[in-house]
């Protein structure tokens, strides 16, 4: 792989993994995958959601809400998910079975209590920067491949970001796992699509 490609691996942690407070279906059947694929990059870089007990995303934090609900904020419509990826907490911790110990930087998101971050690139008011974009750029980095949990989400919101600084992106389809609410896995690839994000297989990867 070329020096300027870089590997953004989203989310491998326990609560997004089978007996997880949030589990994707099938979750950590990519592990093994990203393992192998991560070996092919200089650079790599791994997110994790990080939020504090009252973030706003939780269900458990609107009185007679439940989980998966949709509410409107002050930065548009917000689903109300489980308690999960508490801040230092066991279910933030990345999967033990996650194996990559040159990557290069762990981004954590979701911090700040009145806004959620699916993107690795910008929160979801849409205006606050992670630093990841320059992050990348100070490395030379011009293309990025994406891989982790869970594809319509915090995949595809992190991809589409990417695209819009500049950055070639591609979704590793294999090396990732959906949700699927509301049919969110075919909207998300509706967006990237017309966002200009690839798609690929690992397969298609150089060796």
């Amino acid at each position: 792989m070329q020096n300027n490609a870089a590997l953004l691996v989203v989310d491998v942690q326990n609560d997004f993994c089978s007996g997880g407070a949030l589990a994707v279906p099938d979750g950590e059947a990519v592990i093994p995958l990203i393992n192998r694929i991560a070996r092919k990059f200089t650079t790599v870089v791994l997110t994790q959601d990080w939020h504090p007990a009252d973030h706003t995303s939780f269900a458990a934090n609107h009185p007679g809400a439940a989980p998966f609900q949709t509410v409107q904020m002050p930065y548009g419509a917000q689903t109300l998910w489980p308690t999960h990826c508490v801040m230092a907490g066991p279910g933030a911790a990345l999967h033990p079975a996650l194996d990559i110990p040159h990557a290069a930087m762990i981004l954590r998101k979701g911090l700040q209590r009145h806004v959620d971050s699916y993107s690795a690139f910008l929160e979801a008011d849409r205006i606050t920067r992670t630093g990841l974009n320059g992050f990348f750029a100070s490395r030379g980095i011009t293309e990025i491949y994406f891989a982790g949990l869970a594809t319509d989400f915090c995949v595809a919101w992190s991809a589409e970001d990417a695209q819009k600084f500049g950055f070639r992106s591609t979704v590793i389809e294999d090396a990732c796992r959906a949700i699927d609410l509301n049919d969110s896995l075919r909207l998300a690839w509706e967006r990237l699509t017309e966002a200009g994000v690839r798609r690929v297989m690992s397969t298609s990867l150089a060796r």
